[in-house]
């Protein structure tokens, strides 16, 4: 599940040592179930559906989950590491404001979301990483999963709009002078490339204050962080290549782009201070 869903999240976790490497796919399957719910569901049958999600995360922290493999993966790595269940609480409560049609008024809608279905996941892996600097380093895990939340948000405004949904806030849409009507045109003009810009800027500054916590992390935890980081920050370079037309093609960063990275990471790792 964690190749098909996410190659960027896949690549960063093949550096965990097996063990870790099992519960961090765990966690990301567990998190991807409820998740597919949100996206692929609508009204009354996706909060029906996610409420049977939550109750089986629930029975897997009680050690009772049922014979899916992804209750039982995610009942292992509760057992073995210490994830929190409030996590995948805020998580659930996340996916209720997609499911419940949530309208994003400003930038403080867009935060609290950004926290909820993914800042949060930082809660989740950082236990399994091993880590030192207690709730600094957790300040920055969040803001790491806040920034790549930020940016699947700019990714995918074209389909999310097909969805019916709309993530940027509308106070800073107003601001701006973009209307959901010239969103669903599909135009770029320059007042949506400013928005884009400016909302490009804000993941940035979280991918900065968030990638200050990776030397704080066990071993090879660093690295693979450090790796899914670049590579996702990627998507923005990519997305600004293309003069921010997120209508009609959906940024990404390729396989041997990513694998390029890889010595650009370890050598900011080497440089890094220690702890």
């Amino acid at each position: 599940m964690t190749r098909a869903h996410s190659k960027t999240f896949f690549l960063g976790s093949r550096f965990f040592p097996a063990r870790q490497r099992q519960a961090v796919w765990a966690v990301y399957a567990a998190c991807r179930c409820g998740d597919d719910i949100a996206d692929e569901s609508a009204g009354d049958h996706a909060q029906a559906a996610l409420s049977d999600w939550w109750e089986r995360t629930q029975r897997a922290f009680q050690g009772q989950p049922g014979r899916d493999p992804v209750d039982r993966a995610l009942a292992w790595a509760v057992s073995t590491y210490a994830i929190p269940l409030s996590a995948f609480q805020e998580l659930h409560e996340g996916l209720l404001m997609d499911v419940r049609g949530h309208t994003f008024e400003d930038m403080r809608d867009l935060s609290l979301y950004c926290r909820r279905v993914a800042g949060v996941v930082g809660f989740m892996i950082a236990p399994i990483s091993g880590y030192q600097g207690g709730s600094g380093t957790l300040d920055h895990a969040l803001k790491l999963g806040q920034a790549m939340q930020l940016t699947n948000i700019l990714r995918d405004v074209g389909e999310d709009l097909e969805r019916g949904r709309v993530y940027l806030p509308a106070s800073l849409m107003a601001r701006h002078g973009v209307s959901r009507q010239s969103l669903e045109r599909g135009e770029v003009t320059p007042e949506y490339r400013a928005l884009m810009q400016e909302l490009s800027a804000l993941a940035r500054e979280w991918y900065a204050q968030g990638r200050a916590g990776i030397p704080m992390l066990h071993g090879s935890a660093k690295l693979a962080v450090a790796t899914a980081a670049r590579a996702y920050e990627g998507i923005l370079d990519d997305l600004a290549r293309n003069d921010f037309d997120n209508f009609g093609r959906r940024a990404y960063v390729s396989g041997p782009r990513k694998l390029l990275l890889l010595p650009q990471v370890w050598w900011e790792l080497r440089g890094a201070p220690v702890p």
